[in-house]
């Protein structure tokens, strides 16, 4: 049977969460900073559904060191207990390499300990009532610790924020004609810089676009989504939305 307090919100009761953009020393490698606070008190334990974006996190706990998260490619479930809280980096799509010193997919859909790439930051804890306490102290160090520049993360970070904003980019020969390189070259460029397929950012943002219309709360067209979208039908939408977030969005618009 399904959690209860997954529909309508419920989750709110327990958990709230927030977003702060970074220093503008910061702006053209990190896209922002994000926390998320619970106090499960007394209640049993619950299962946070997470869709990933092409984002790698370096996430501080209460409870555990800080860790760095590569993309993942399906959804996660992340269980949450007791009282605490958790502060997160979200790095641009394709600038990590810089930090990482080598091809993002080798890191795609693993985590590993923060140490390893940022060795100051391994006492860092988040306080369970106040998680941006820390984010001024990360944000200080990160500024102080300016990777080199790369010239080719730039530009494929240019490109998946393109994806992201552009509702005319739906198929790969798009990307290739508008960035001007062969598709195998894109697909090299993808898995070097952004751990993920050129194909799999499309499909993510455009399934952003749906789950954008159920934030709004307003009665949706499904159909007519699905041509937007460029699906070829109704059917083709949800089994790609179902695939991605492990229901179909008629079961996961409940959650608004």
């Amino acid at each position: 049977m399904r959690d209860p307090r997954e529909l309508a919100g419920s989750w709110s009761s327990f958990q709230s969460h927030g977003f702060l953009p970074p220093s503008p020393a910061l702006g053209h490698l990190v896209a922002r900073y994000w926390w998320a606070r619970w106090d499960l008190t007394g209640q049993p334990a619950y299962e946070q559904l997470i869709i990933p974006y092409p984002n790698v996190h370096l996430t501080f706990s209460a409870l555990s060191g800080p860790m760095v998260r590569g993309v993942n490619r399906g959804r996660v479930r992340r269980v949450l207990s007791g009282r605490d809280a958790v502060l997160g980096v979200a790095f641009r799509p394709g600038v990590f390499r810089r930090y990482l010193g080598a091809a993002m997919d080798t890191v795609t859909d693993r985590s590993l300990p923060a140490s390893a790439i940022f060795p100051d930051l391994a006492p860092y804890r988040v306080d369970a009532l106040e998680p941006l306490l820390l984010a001024e102290t990360v944000d200080a160090y990160l500024s102080s610790h300016l990777p080199p520049p790369d010239a080719v993360s730039d530009e494929v970070a240019g490109w998946v924020e393109a994806i992201a904003e552009s509702s005319d980019l739906r198929r790969v020969d798009q990307l290739t004609a508008r960035f001007g390189v062969r598709e195998r070259q894109l697909q090299r460029l993808f898995a070097e810089y952004v751990g993920v397929s050129p194909k799999w950012v499309l499909r993510r943002f455009r399934l952003h676009e749906v789950t954008g219309r159920m934030e709004a709360r307003t009665p949706i067209d499904w159909a007519a989504l699905a041509a937007d979208l460029g699906y070829a039908d109704q059917s083709h939408l949800t089994r790609d939305f179902t695939n991605m977030f492990g229901e179909p969005p008629t079961s996961y618009a409940a959650r608004y």
